[in-house]
């Protein structure tokens, strides 16, 4: 019985997420700046643009199922981008080693933050919120404030900016990354003991303490796997941006966080899933690839994003009070 209204409740979401993003696209269809919105390249744009956002938003998922935030994935992603700028194009390391240190800090930012929240039993708030600072701090630190930057490009940035040819389209490696992370983070929530606990903790942590659930270590783990996943991101705008920048990621939790909560999944924790950040995700971009092409300014962006989550935020607590 449990399941079948988990199911019903999953099914509304989807629906809802759907619907979400049917209203963006006619927007789009209806405002389509002379008809640049038709165009497919549009679309690719669109998808590519946003891809590493949508891989923040998947490990963001994990933490927030379990009724956890993380506040630091932006400041994540620019020192893993920077790392990865300074090893690769800096000091010329093979491309394994500088993915590998990117993936390493950003776990370890993940784990630290894990750490704080589940042993140290500090509010995730306030627990990513100081790894956000320490962070940014140290992506400044480690590049003295300045770009990490090399011409011509070496072949390294030029593979994080490559295409797929599939079905006679070329393809942004970066989307190819998302789905990639996107299928992995659905199989992880829906067929794993792990995805298991993520929900149960969410859900009512007491109760799944009593069920022997351990969930420290779950709460390490998920936090760790969204810091892994921020450094993924970080590197894939290091190669959109063909730089690592000690200023970039201001402000992508708040874009990150929009297409979790966009798509369905509660802030309250135990509900939602990888589907839904993946419609939320495509919400997003569809959204800001409408008000680009028709002339709206970042800052109004902004305020429009803001507006959007305060909307999906009561909508979640509507269907659940119906």
């Amino acid at each position: 019985m449990a399941q079948a209204r988990s199911n019903a409740r999953l099914t509304r979401e989807v629906i809802a997420g759907f619907v979400a993003l049917l209203l963006v696209v006619v927007g789009g269809a209806v405002f389509n700046a002379d008809g640049l919105f038709f165009r497919a390249q549009t679309h690719l744009d669109a998808l590519g643009q946003n891809a590493a956002f949508g891989v923040l938003a998947c490990g963001l998922t994990l933490v927030i199922i379990t009724g956890g935030i993380d506040l630091a994935v932006g400041s994540i992603v620019a020192l893993a981008g920077v790392v990865f700028a300074i090893l690769a194009l800096r000091h010329g390391m093979a491309a394994w080693i500088a993915w590998a240190a990117a993936l390493g800090v950003g776990a370890a930012g993940g784990l630290t933050a894990g750490s704080l929240v589940a042993h140290a039993r500090l509010q995730p708030f306030v627990a990513t919120l100081a790894i956000m600072a320490f962070a940014r701090g140290l992506a400044k630190w480690s590049t003295d404030g300045v770009k990490v930057q090399k011409f011509p490009y070496p072949p390294v940035l030029e593979a994080l900016n490559s295409q797929i040819h599939v079905a006679g389209v070329d393809i942004p490696i970066s989307i190819a990354f998302f789905v990639v992370t996107a299928g992995a983070t659905l199989v992880v929530l829906r067929t794993t003991t792990l995805g298991v606990w993520l929900y149960s903790i969410g859900d009512n942590e007491q109760a799944a303490r009593y069920a022997g659930v351990p969930v420290k270590r779950v709460k390490v783990i998920a936090y760790t796997l969204c810091g892994v996943l921020s450094g993924l991101a970080g590197v894939l705008f290091c190669g959109l941006e063909r730089q690592g920048n000690p200023d970039a990621g201001v402000g992508y939790e708040l874009t990150a966080i929009a297409m979790v909560v966009i798509g369905g999944t509660s802030l309250a924790g135990g509900r939602g899933g990888a589907l839904l950040t993946v419609l939320g995700t495509l919400v997003i971009a569809y959204l800001r690839k409408v008000l680009d092409i028709n002339g709206v300014g970042t800052a109004e962006q902004y305020m429009i994003t803001g507006v959007i989550i305060v909307l999906a935020v009561l909508a979640q607590g509507l269907r659940r009070r119906g």
